[in-house]
This record gives structure tokens, sequence and C-alpha cells, in this order.
């Protein structure tokens, strides 16, 4: 049986931490999606693949390898089936899937800084290390890390209450999730450098069992590990191929660094939407206004309300998901903060008989929302577009989406 999972982090802390501010001006650029070449090699290329994950049973999940080092030093380890998520910022590594012993950073005194990081679908447990990450020949000294166990520290009530733990391969689907979101962190950002025990994100752990929620400076949070790098940092694009009839059993593609800054990462004719202070902009669809959609390639499938298709049985093997009788052909119309508006057009196809297969790249797998008042463009909205993700900046402060 096929994993079911949306990960996404994107909304999550956003209510009481990140920046406001938008792009400005009103335009209307052309909204038809540029050619898509995927570049091969470079520097700043790694490649992805979407093929079931360390499981072989995780449908449309994009997966790139990650290198951790013991900071300021040649002992490393590669991670691969790291999943990529421009739905949240930061490194997430299972600890079953980690060898090496990293740092920990400390809270404010000299006990153990632990994270719950909430999803859609769960939450992450686990202390914060450091280290130097590598991805193709881009690499980022002495960043906080999460390293995912559900049993070096037990969980508060607080964390608990989000839902199910993410914290093993079985239930992760992953051996990590590198988020390489709008945000530079995970939890407030330089202006506001505190992210505030309110929200139950960091704890001080005097002992294995026995954590309360802290607070966070910026040096301590877990950033957006791209943001970090020297050069080509301040976003990446996601490149992967269309997909033949729908589904095919794997694909692979390329994760690039930067925008802008190389000759293999420019605009090249895409449009700009930019989000809003939640890292989200504006989709309608079926006369609605969902004012609380985004792009994320961690949800694997599109996410969003829709009670005139057929939705598979609570008991099957996909529930949650649409089961039309036939592929539905649908549309919908994008618009970011900056007045960029423009038609999308997607399919969604029975979801059962897409797990049924051997497949795991589907471009028409969609399911009803998990967000109120908001539409999930997941992994099969990437497929056969060049998808940017750009990190907020002076002059985009809350970040932007461009395809």
């Amino acid at each position: 049986m096929r994993s079911l999972r949306i990960i996404s982090g994107v909304m999550t802390l956003a209510a009481f931490t990140f920046l406001a501010g938008c792009g400005g001006g009103s335009s209307t650029p052309s909204v038809n999606a540029p050619a898509n070449p995927i570049a091969s090699s470079g520097n700043n290329v790694a490649g992805i693949t979407v093929n079931g994950g360390p499981l072989g049973n995780y449908a449309d999940a994009a997966f790139v390898t990650v290198t951790v080092c013991v900071p300021g030093t040649s002992t490393c380890q590669a991670v691969d089936n790291v999943l990529v998520d421009t739905g949240s910022s930061g490194l997430r590594i299972l600890s079953s899937a980690l060898s090496l012993t990293l740092p920990q950073v400390n809270a404010s005194g000299s006990d153990p800084l632990v994270e719950c990081y909430p999803f859609v679908s769960g939450y992450t447990w686990g202390p914060v290390k450091t280290a130097d990450v590598e991805m193709a020949s881009e690499k980022a000294s002495s960043v906080p890390i999460q390293v995912l166990s559900d049993s070096d520290y037990t969980a508060p009530a607080s964390c608990t209450d989000y839902g199910e733990s993410s914290d093993s391969v079985e239930s992760l689907g992953a051996n990590g999730i590198v988020g390489v979101g709008l945000f530079t962190l995970d939890c407030g950002i330089p202006s506001s450098p505190s992210c505030p025990s309110v929200g139950d994100v960091y704890y001080d752990c005097a002992s294995t069992t026995s954590c309360s929620p802290t607070s966070a400076t910026s040096a301590q949070q877990v950033p957006n590990p791209v943001s970090l790098f020297t050069t080509d940092n301040n976003g990446v694009i996601v490149e992967l191929p269309s997909i033949s009839g729908g589904e095919e059993s794997t694909a692979s593609g390329s994760l690039v660094f930067g925008i802008g800054t190389e000759s293999n990462n420019e605009l090249s004719g895409a449009s700009i939407y930019t989000a809003n202070e939640y890292g989200e902009f504006t989709t309608s669809f079926n006369n609605t206004t969902y004012s609380s959609s985004f792009i994320d390639s961690g949800s694997n499938g599109y996410y969003f309300s829709d009670a005139s298709i057929a939705q598979c049985g609570n008991n099957s093997e996909a529930p949650g998901f649409y089961c039309p009788s036939s592929t539905d052909s649908l549309s919908a119309t994008n618009e970011g903060l900056n007045g960029t508006s423009g038609t999308v057009d997607f399919s969604i196809a029975d979801a059962i008989t897409l797990f049924n297969s051997d497949d795991n790249a589907f471009s028409d797998l969609g399911g009803t929302s998990a967000v109120s008042g908001g539409f999930d463009w997941g992994l099969p909205f990437f497929f056969g577009r060049n998808v940017y993700t750009g990190i907020q900046n002076g002059t985009y402060a809350t970040g932007y989406w461009a395809y």
C-alpha cells in the first residue's frame, strides 16, 4: 500500500513570527509556462528523483542526497532519500539515518535545545545540532539542523498534540527533509530574532523527560541551509520533466541553487508571484477565493476542496484522496500580492488506480484540502515546469514563487 502524506510547514509558525510585507506594483506578465530545460550538471545542481523513497511506497515525493559533516572537519556522511520541501525551511535528518556525532546546540543555559516542528501531517521532534551541510558543490558551515528522534528526549503534550510523530523512516517515508522554502528561518527572522516560547516550537530539556518551551534566537533556530551558502543563496529551482500519460515509474530532474546567479538559473520568462507574510498567495477555483494557498513540493498531490469530485472511500487504500470515475480536467487562477495572475490547468485521476500501479510519479494525484481556505499546489504542479522558490530578501521581504 502506498504512503499517503502531506508534508508542509509553510503556514504553521507564521501567525506569530513572520515579517509583514510584500512586493509592490501591479502587472500581469505572460502566464504561459516557459520551456523547462533541466540543468543536468553544474556546481549548483543536485540531482533529484521521484522513485518511491527508501521504502519504495512514497508516491509523488522528490528526493535528494545531502552530505552532513562534523563542523570544520572532513568527517562526513552522505544521506540519501531526503525529501525536497519548498513548503518549509530547515534540514531535518532521522537519527536512525545518521551515523555521525554532531555537537549539540544549547538553550539559553547549558540544557540541550530540542525542537518540535509541526507539519500538516504531524510533527518532527528531536535535538538541534550543528553540522556543515553540502549539496552539489554548495556548502553551508555550522548550520543548526534537527536530528529526528523520539527516544533521546520525551516529547511533551504541547508537541504531541500536533498529531503523529514523523521521526522514523516508516512514518516519514524518507531519511529526512530539506526545507528550501521562502523563509530564511523556520521560526522568526533576523529582524524579529526571537522565536517566542508561546509557539511551543523550541524546548529547553533539563533532562531526557523534562522539556519546557523556550525562546530561540536566530542563531539557534534551524535555518534554510540554502540561505547560508556562500553563493547561489537566494533561492532554488525545482526542475522536473513532464509525465507521459499522467504517471511513470520514476522521474529524474534537478534541484538548482540560486536564481539569476549563474547561466543555468535565470528566470527565463517565468512570472513572479509574491507571497504574503504567511508564505501564501491567492488561488481562485470554482468561484471561490482561497487566500491561504501555496506551492509545496513536499505535498504529494494537489490538495483542495471540490464536493463535485468523488472521494475515495474512508476504508479504501486512498482515504482523503479523489477517485473520479474518469480523469477530471480542471482550471484555477493564481495571483500573487504583486498583482501577477495566471491560469493553471491541471487534472485529477482516480487515486486508487494510481496507487495500485507500479508507478511513483503522478501528475494528476489530488485530495481534499487539509488547510482551511487554502489550495495546496503539491508535487504534481512541478512536473513539466521549472518552479522557482525565491528566499525572502531586501527586494522580496516575504519571498516569491515563479514559474
